[in-house]
């Protein structure tokens, strides 16, 4: 990986050579809380934000898109395209860069690849931004409090200056061109080193670090906890709506005034909703919100790890947040550090 620095106060200028030919998203502040949103100055980021409502995920998987248009009279499908604009996600923590990593795990697969997904993947750059984590953050845990790979740049703030990691030649171009680039020395390396401890010490130590989550999961897979965390939800798919990773979604037919004509669309959908797992002839293969609530923490925790060598769940901890009745991974694992004591 290449590193480089450039001056804090260099960030505007780098913003504005991204929007001369991307339109730039970015956090930005609503009230009291933060939201990715397209900006038109850096004057609107919030880059010290602490975590936004939802995640970014809906610029490369949106919550309701168009796959092809139909004629039914005449029985005609027409390919639907849409301009997928090109597009920068600014100032993305760790977690989200980790969790759009997973969705490509499973957009991208080389046996179904998606064109839809690819499309706005292929016309996204991301530049991540290092971060302090808040109360609910347990990315720590769930390994993905570092991204490793799938950004352009990634900028750690070392104190009045960034050490930049580049990982694309498109955006190393644009920040030669829109910065004084200098190489880092041993001063800045240090400086990031102790960025970095900060960052750890930071989490939440009262959130248990529990070894052997997959073993667990099987393990306790009967048990009674899970009637009673279960027994709580509303079936509200407010987790499912701010999660980074959940990628689960339904295909519906719409009509045009007349019915002759439509489109077929793909929107969101959750495992906890009632319906999810309802076949033909009414049958539903998780009718109680206790076994869908299982089903979606065994998949964050567990069987997504068991394909793809990393646990879905990214620990930003918007969930935790988002939930009414306090349903989380972080219930999950005080449930296995309990089992433990």
């Amino acid at each position: 990986m290449l590193y480089r620095v450039i001056d804090e106060t260099e960030a505007p200028a780098l913003v504005a050579a991204f929007m001369e030919r991307y339109e730039v998203v970015a956090p930005v502040k609503r009230g009291d809380k933060y939201v990715f949103s397209a900006v038109d100055s850096f004057d609107e980021i919030a880059l010290d934000y602490p975590t936004t409502i939802a995640s970014p995920k809906k610029y490369l998987l949106p919550a309701k898109e168009t796959l092809f248009e139909f004629d039914a009279e005449n029985n005609e499908v027409t390919d639907y395209t849409d301009e997928v604009r090109p597009r920068v996600l600014f100032g993305v923590h760790a977690c989200d860069i980790n969790g759009l990593q997973n969705l490509s795990s499973v957009f991208n697969d080389p046996r179904y690849p998606d064109p839809y997904y690819a499309a706005h993947a292929a016309a996204t750059l991301i530049v991540g931004v290092a971060c302090m984590p808040s109360a609910n953050c347990f990315c720590n845990l769930m390994d993905a409090e570092e991204a490793r790979a799938a950004y352009d740049l990634f900028l750690t703030n070392i104190g009045g200056r960034y050490l930049v990691s580049i990982g694309s030649v498109v955006a190393a171009n644009v920040l030669e061109a829109a910065c004084d680039v200098r190489e880092a020395t041993d001063e800045d390396r240090i400086a990031f080193r102790a960025a970095t401890r900060a960052r750890q010490e930071a989490f939440n130590r009262d959130i248990p670090d529990i070894q052997e989550i997959p073993m667990l999961m099987d393990a306790f897979h009967e048990d009674e906890f899970w009637e009673e965390l279960g027994g709580r939800c509303l079936s509200c798919n407010a987790c499912a709506n701010v999660c980074p990773t959940c990628y689960c979604f339904d295909i519906r037919d719409t009509l045009d005034p007349g019915a002759a004509t439509g489109r077929r669309e793909r929107v969101w959908d959750a495992c906890t909703s009632p319906q999810f797992a309802m076949v033909a002839g009414g049958h539903n293969f998780r009718p109680t919100p206790a076994s869908r609530v299982r089903h979606r923490m065994y998949h964050k925790l567990n069987g997504f790890l068991a394909k793809h060598d990393r646990n879905l769940c990214v620990g930003c901890g918007r969930c935790v947040s988002a939930c009414k009745v306090d349903i989380s991974p972080i219930e999950v694992l005080k449930f296995f550090d309990r089992k433990g004591a």
